[in-house]
């Protein structure tokens, strides 16, 4: 697995203006990964030295065509997989910090100097709270649970940034975690450091619980979440995962 190059001391980042590098993991987004980057690249025009990285992890769509003429860089994950992919895009990364996000999640505005400010402030590792673009009050009542600092609430869609020495440092996610990488990441990185619950939102897509049903597709996820701290494997939560949720992203 590659991973980023510890730089020559730790922050050294902080002495100048930290450069900050966008990694998104794709697969099978063509509706909607180029909105995506219209919007972040208009978000951060004036940030020139910010990169946007696509990690795709083998779309039959026109992910990957859509998101270059969208002006970011692409490139095609070894294998297929969010932790993988994401830390496929982190080896191609060069900025001080990693943000993390998905193809279906919005940051708010002004995210970069965020993501800047948790760095001058020490944190090495952090994320949003959430909010999702369906006004179902189970789903609003879901998305205020993410400001607690309980790990249970965190999940990817929050998007996730960290110091890209840190992430070095904890060798990055663990690729053989197909579901519940993001949790295991954040335990780890809260091990490390101060890890952030930044008061803003990302917006999220609640297509998923649309097209599942809202009450059904949590129901489906608390029980998978259960058993993975239960220690149930991978394989038996995969299957489980494919069997509860209409999806095609594993």
């Amino acid at each position: 697995m590659l991973l980023p190059r510890v730089p020559a001391g730790y922050g050294a980042g902080d002495i100048a203006v930290a450069t900050v590098s966008i990694i998104i993991p794709t697969y099978n987004e063509a509706p909607g990964i180029g909105a995506l980057l219209v919007c972040l690249r208009q978000a951060t025009a004036d940030e020139p030295d910010l990169e946007i990285i696509v990690v795709d992890g083998g779309s039959t769509d026109d992910t990957r065509g859509l998101a270059r003429r969208a002006g970011a860089a692409v490139v095609r994950s070894p294998r297929k997989g969010r932790a993988a992919q994401l830390n496929y895009g982190a080896s191609h990364a060069s900025g001080d910090i990693l943000y993390f996000l998905h193809a279906d999640s919005y940051p708010p505005p002004g995210f970069v100097a965020d993501l800047r400010r948790a760095r001058r402030q020490g944190y090495g590792s952090g994320c949003y709270r959430l909010a999702f673009d369906h006004g179902h009050w189970f789903l609003r009542f879901s998305a205020w649970c993410t400001r607690l600092p309980l790990l249970l609430v965190r999940f990817g869609d929050q998007s996730l940034f960290v110091q890209r020495e840190l992430f070095a440092q904890i060798s990055g996610f663990r690729e053989d975690l197909l579901l519940m990488e993001d949790q295991e990441i954040v335990q780890r990185l809260q091990a490390h450091g101060p890890f952030q619950i930044m008061p803003r939102a990302v917006i999220t897509s609640a297509r998923k619980y649309l097209d599942n049903g809202v009450y059904r597709l949590q129901a489906a996820f608390t029980l998978l979440a259960g058993l993975y701290w239960l220690g149930v494997s991978q394989a038996r939560l995969v299957e489980l995962y494919q069997r509860l949720i209409r999806q095609d992203k594993l």
